[in-house]
Parts: structure tokens; C-alpha cells; sequence
């Protein structure tokens, strides 16, 4: 499945793209047919990992973990995002996102998040959309406010200190 935007493809990750990735750039730029942004992902190989092992685990799941952005133009990866899973019994879904630097402040984190919304919200189970930011004011609480989350709770982490909690829920 792809997320199609202005500016961005988003592709969804099977076991096959997502084993490409974990094997390294050269293979996943073969697989995806696309050229690779060099530290596309701050988040790493044990992501990509946790994810095709939820894959693997079952079928429900696909769609619902990793995407990867390939910005249209430069027919490039720059970044990773998704979900945290499929929704769940109350209807929620977690996204993250990230975009690699040199892509950065040209507003492609915020058209990612808006497909990923959109795309979640046409799921009839999805009644809300949750996100985890730094407790602090980032880049990355300014695409959530862009797209319309309210924060809503503040948690600490025991790796990461203070964190937002963000939701969007379904109007």
C-alpha cells in the first residue's frame, strides 16, 4: 500500500521491504528502487526490526507499523514514520515519525503526519490518533499542532524524561 501526497510517497513496509532495510541501504535502495539519503533514519535497525517481527506475528498487522517517505522528486528515502500497531479495542492508533536533516523545515514531517492521519482515520475502528514528543517545545510538537493534536498529558519516561502525550481524535 502507498500514501500518496503532494510531495512524498509513503510506502508501506512488508516483511520483504522491511528485511531489505535491516540487510542495509544497498539492498533496500534495490528493492524500493530508490536512492537512499545518507542517515535517513535516527531511529535504527532495532525499529525496523520490532516491526517486522509484529509483522511476522500476524497478518492483522499489516499497513499498521512502518512507512517509508520517498520524497517524489528526488526519488529518494528521507525518512521513516508509521504506526505503532493496528488500532486497538478503544479505537487508537500511535504515529511517530522522522525525517532525515538535510530534508528538514520544508514542511515534508508535517504532509508525512497529515497522510499518515488521513490514512489512519480511513480505518472506521480509528476514533483517535495518539503521538510521544520530548516535554519541550521541538519541531516535533510543532507538526502535531499543524495537525490539529491537542496535547493531553505529560508522562515521565524512565529512559527519556519528560514526555508529551498528543491525540487527535476523529471529528
Amino acid at each position: 500500500m502507498t500514501i500518496e501526497t503532494k510531495n512524498l510517497k509513503l510506502i508501506a513496509c512488508d516483511s520483504e521491504i522491511l528485511k531489505s532495510a535491516i540487510q542495509g541501504n544497498e539492498f533496500l535502495a534495490e528493492k524500493l528502487n530508490v536512492t537512499i539519503q545518507e542517515n535517513w533514519t535516527e531511529f535504527g535497525v532495532g525499529a525496523l526490526q520490532y516491526s517486522l517481527d509484529r509483522l511476522l506475528e500476524s497478518e492483522d498487522e499489516n499497513n499498521w507499523w512502518t512507512y517509508f517517505p520517498i520524497h517524489r522528486q528526488d526519488n529518494k528515502l528521507i525518512g521513516s514514520g508509521g504506526y505503532k500497531g493496528k488500532p486497538t479495542t478503544d479505537g487508537s492508533v500511535e504515529l511517530g515519525y522522522e525525517i532525515a536533516t538535510t530534508y528538514r523545515n520544508r514542511g515534508l514531517a508535517t504532509e508525512m503526519t497529515r497522510g499518515l492521519i488521513e490514512n489512519a482515520f480511513n480505518d472506521k475502528r480509528v476514533k483517535s490518533i495518539n503521538a510521544h514528543t520530548l516535554g519541550q517545545e521541538n519541531p516535533s510538537t510543532k507538526v502535531l499542532q499543524k495537525c490539529g493534536f491537542q496535547k493531553v498529558q505529560e508522562i515521565i519516561d524512565p529512559e527519556d524524561g519528560l514526555l508529551w502525550k498528543w491525540e487527535l481524535t476523529r471529528l
